[in-house]
C-alpha cells in the first residue's frame, strides 16, 4: 500500500507571524546545499545552520521558513517576508 503524498506546506498556509504550537516565529533561511538524510546547509543572513527539509520539497536556492530546526515551508519568490 503507497501512501499518499501530502501537500506540500507554503506560506499561504501559515497563520499570522508565529507558530501556533508555541508562539514562536519561523525564520526565513535560503538553502545552500542539500545534505544526506534530508538534511540541509541553510543561510540564515550569514549564518549557517543544518536544518531538516524532511516536510518540503526544497533544492539549492529556494528560500524556506525554519521553526525548531525544520523547514516547514517554501516561500515563492513573491512572499513577503515581515522583518521582526
Amino acid at each position: 500500500m503507497t501512501r499518499p503524498e501530502s501537500p506540500q506546506p507554503s506560506a499561504e498556509h501559515c497563520v499570522g507571524p508565529v507558530c501556533l504550537t508555541c508562539a514562536d516565529q519561523a525564520e526565513p533561511g535560503r538553502v545552500l546545499q542539500l545534505r544526506p538524510d534530508r538534511m540541509a546547509l541553510v543561510d540564515f543572513d550569514g549564518t549557517t545552520d543544518e536544518v531538516s527539509v524532511a516536510l518540503v520539497t526544497a533544492g539549492p536556492g529556494d528560500t524556506v521558513l525554519v521553526h525548531a530546526g525544520e523547514a516547514i515551508a517554501v516561500l515563492n519568490p513573491t512572499d513577503e517576508v515581515k522583518e521582526r
